[in-house]
């Protein structure tokens, strides 16, 4: 038998920061070190949109590595190249997912795996698309819901499908004092007293259902009840959403109680989240948001949405409150419940690792190639 060879195709892994560029990084570390451990398996990582220049050593090494920056034909030629002497060609993303198909044309042998996220599946695919799609052999979505949506959408059998959760970043800082970082303090105009709500999305006039409008609300609702109450929206955000946000909170008269941050570098990740008295993100359409996980992994009391991949990262409720995001009063509830019963949401940190961590993501998906190649 042959030595088994992955291909793991992305768009992105390092030149942007969002979700699914984390994904990539973890599920590309994880092959390279279960390859490094195995003596019949290599790994080869293409991106189309990343330079050799944008690679992160941390996860893996440049010689595993390929960036194409942006240049299509090359992406596709080698992707092609590459794929037809693969064993199993992992697609990181549905617009991967005509390569894909070409590839199976020309390798039938070739195992075709298919990472799924969230929205981007979410919807009822034009005919060639359900073809090519139902060459998969195996579909990794992140949560239960985008399991069960693409299911329903795209008639594919159950057993074509294997949850396949995200994980913590493994150099993710460890946490820090349980005080609140002065800096922090200083720079947003807080006080120690203050019981600060936080979100950490990005902040896009296409992306309106992250459900910071209804913790804004919320705010307004309780601001008698908690003077101190104070919301901070930290992310990227575009021109439109931003004029959108304020008009919001210049009608609920919130300027003393919602900060909007805008971007902020990885390295005070940590420092926010250490700021923040309770995560609150009661989104409609994530497949699975990681900032979750992390503020779970730094103590962190989180509230979330029943309606998404939210209920996979909190594990049914188990490691925080969800609520209905398009009922406004359990949200508002929800926030007061959660302020005054703190320690009751303060998820473990043990429990979290035991689900989430990088060394059980690397062990699951370990055995789900190794169940690939068996088939």
């Amino acid at each position: 038998m042959p030595d088994t060879h992955t291909i793991f195709l992305t768009l992105r892994v390092f030149s942007a920061k969002g979700g699914i560029e984390k994904v990539c990084c973890l599920v590309g570390k994880a092959l390279q070190e279960f390859s490094t451990a195995s003596t019949n398996r290599n790994v080869k990582i293409l991106s189309l949109y990343d330079t050799p220049g944008d690679l992160n050593n941390l996860y893996f090494p440049a010689a595993i590595f390929s960036g194409f920056g942006k240049q299509r034909s090359k992406f596709l030629w080698q992707a092609l190249k590459e794929g037809r002497k693969s064993r199993v060609v992992i697609l990181s993303h549905v617009n991967l997912l005509v390569i894909g198909f070409l590839i199976r044309c020309i390798a039938p042998k070739t195992k075709l795996v298919l990472i799924t996220h969230g929205i981007e599946v979410w919807y009822k695919f034009p005919l060639w698309k359900k073809l090519m799609l139902q060459q998969v052999d195996k579909v990794l979505p992140v949560s239960e819901f985008t399991k069960r949506k693409m299911m329903e959408l795209h008639q594919l059998p159950e057993e074509k499908f294997t949850v396949f959760n995200n994980c913590l970043d493994p150099f993710l800082p460890l946490p820090l004092s349980t005080k609140k970082p002065v800096q922090l303090l200083h720079r947003y105009n807080l006080t120690t007293d203050d019981i600060v709500l936080l979100t950490l999305t990005r902040i896009n006039s296409k992306e309106r259902y992250k459900g910071y409008d209804q913790v804004m609300q919320a705010v307004h609702d309780l601001k008698t009840a908690y003077p101190t109450i104070k919301y901070l929206i930290v992310g990227k955000y575009d021109a439109a959403e931003k004029n959108r946000i304020e008009t919001i909170i210049n009608r609920l008269h919130l300027k003393n109680q919602v900060i909007l941050s805008g971007f902020i570098p990885d390295e005070e990740l940590a420092e926010h989240f250490a700021l923040a008295d309770i995560y609150c993100m009661p989104s409609r359409k994530e497949g699975f948001d990681i900032v979750f996980i992390e503020a779970m992994f730094y103590g962190k009391p989180v509230i979330a949405g029943n309606m998404d991949g939210s209920v996979d990262a909190l594990k049914n409720g188990v490691f925080g409150l969800l609520v209905n995001p398009v009922d406004q009063q359990q949200i508002t509830d929800g926030i007061k419940e959660v302020i005054c019963n703190k320690e009751k949401y303060i998820p473990r940190q043990q429990q979290v690792m035991a689900h989430f961590s990088f060394e059980v993501y690397k062990e699951k998906l370990s055995k789900i190639m190794e169940e690939i190649d068996t088939a």
